[in-house]
């Protein structure tokens, strides 16, 4: 082999040098965040503020690695601190501190290219004012790429980048709307199979639209109308209760999906029903308080009897109906005879049926039954009549099991005065109650009723035999 020139061996010499070189830089690198990473892996290390406010100086050294910035020495973002050079600084506070590094972030991310995307557009121009901060979005060692999503399994992740974050969006009128959104909640509810973006329309991985409400209750109002996309079956029934019609009004109070079924913990209908009560309770406390002690909530609470009626039961839950309109008040017996008629359900429990049965017959019960039937095919006026609710009362319904017979006297006749002004003490003996008459109960009424039993029959089958031997005479004569 001849000899190299000299040309060649100067190249060589160069060539060597440069690897040499570049080696060394790349161990000085490792070594620069092996240096840091000795201290800082370590979860015990605490960073302490004038105002006393602390943060965790951990970094995940996993983590780091898995970021965008993995290809990065510590003092690329941490300028002040080099190999053999750690400055003791000071910060008043932690949000001057989180401030102060997010500003080291515009060395690579320049002003122009960060305000192309409208979210950030709108922070930068509210960052003299409010906390407008990389980090609060974007993570400080654990950045993940933001563009085309390759590093998200799924859509759901890429969206708890962010909201799995102490974030908050803050309305026109000041209110403010946490933005955290818990993975576990999502995942246990019953939405847990659909994506973002099935709800939140307007967002996905490649868009994060600016929107503007007035107040957080515009926004409930605005997302729970997404609802009926899937439960337009239960959107229609919406359209016709009670609620809607206030929310049309202009009383933006009035209940939508979110408030009685929540936003990410959305459950399966409980079939306890002392759940189901809570909803209410939310917007009707006074009715609820009311509710627990009458003898279906202490049945209920005190129990655990699953058969008493709760709100959805007489209101039902989306068609709720004006429990004042005269359409709804007579169809209350109805709605009573659905438990007190069932036979084998009153039986479990030792009540009778004839409360149903007593009603429908006497003077109330028939004058409703004729009522309604006039007013559906002549078009009377509406008129109300005495039903279950006018005696036993609405949310407030008390046993009278153990009650003595004069104060019930009194409590009818106080009822019967609300209809029946000239109504004296004695008017309640006029009515029977829901009991059957017996030798112990209207003994009178009892032997009247079974006079008539016999006499009645006996009346009939001597007219029959009486025409029949009147038949007879009259063709034997013949």
């Amino acid at each position: 082999m001849p000899p190299l020139r000299k040309e060649g061996q100067v190249l060589i010499i160069i060539l060597t040098a440069l690897l040499v070189i570049s080696s060394a830089e790349v161990k000085a690198e490792e070594k620069g965040n092996y240096q840091c990473l000795a201290c800082h892996s370590k979860r015990e290390i605490i960073i302490e503020f004038e105002n006393g406010e602390t943060t965790s100086g951990y970094v995940n050294p996993e983590e780091f690695e898995e970021s965008v910035h993995s290809d990065l020495r510590c003092e690329d973002c941490h300028r002040e601190f080099q190999e053999g050079k750690h400055p003791k600084r000071s910060f008043r506070s932690l949000e001057q501190y989180r401030r102060t590094m997010a500003i080291n972030c515009r060395g690579c991310h320049l002003e122009e290219d960060i305000c192309t995307k409208p979210i950030h557009a709108r922070l930068k121009a509210k960052e003299g004012v409010l906390t407008a901060i990389c980090m609060d979005c974007h993570g400080a060692h654990s950045i993940k790429r933001v563009g085309g999503g390759e590093i998200f399994e799924s859509e759901k992740r890429y969206c708890m980048n962010c909201h799995s974050r102490d974030l908050r969006m803050t309305f026109y009128n000041g209110d403010p709307l946490p933005l955290r959104v818990s993975l576990v909640e999502i995942e246990q509810s019953v939405h847990s199979k659909l994506i973002c973006s099935d709800c939140h329309r307007w967002f996905s991985m490649e868009e994060h639209p600016e929107r503007h409400f007035r107040s957080k209750r515009d926004y409930v109002i605005a997302q729970s109308e997404v609802c009926k996309r899937c439960h337009f079956d239960k959107y229609s029934k919406i359209l016709e209760s009670i609620h809607y019609r206030l929310l049309a009004q202009g009383n933006s109070r009035a209940p939508v999906c979110i408030d009685c079924h929540g936003g990410h913990d959305v459950a399966e209908v409980s079939q306890n029903k002392a759940v189901l009560l809570q909803k209410c309770r939310n917007c009707h406390p006074d009715v609820y308080n009311t509710y627990l002690n009458s003898i279906h909530g202490r049945a209920l609470i005190e129990l655990s009897v699953q058969d008493v009626p709760i709100c959805i039961d007489c209101h039902r839950a989306h068609d709720i109906e004006n429990p004042l309109a005269v359409e709804f008040h007579e169809r209350i017996p109805e709605m009573c005879g659905n438990c007190h008629a069932n036979k084998a359900l009153m039986k479990k429990y030792g009540l009778s049926t004839e409360v149903v049965k007593t009603y429908l017959s006497d003077f109330h019960g028939v004058t409703l039954g004729f009522y309604k039937k006039q007013r559906e095919t002549l078009y009377k006026p509406m008129r109300p009549i005495a039903v279950c609710t006018d005696c036993h009362g609405v949310h407030d319904i008390s046993s009278t099991r153990y009650q003595d017979r004069e104060t019930i006297k009194q409590n009818l006749v106080n009822r019967c005065r609300k209809c029946h002004t000239e109504a004296n003490q004695n008017f309640p003996d006029a009515w029977l109650s829901h009991y059957e008459p017996s030798l112990n109960r209207a003994p009178c009424i009892y032997l009247v009723n079974l006079f008539y039993r016999i006499f009645i029959p006996f009346m009939f089958i001597g007219l029959c035999l009486q025409i029949v031997l009147h038949i007879w005479r009259y063709a034997v004569n013949r």
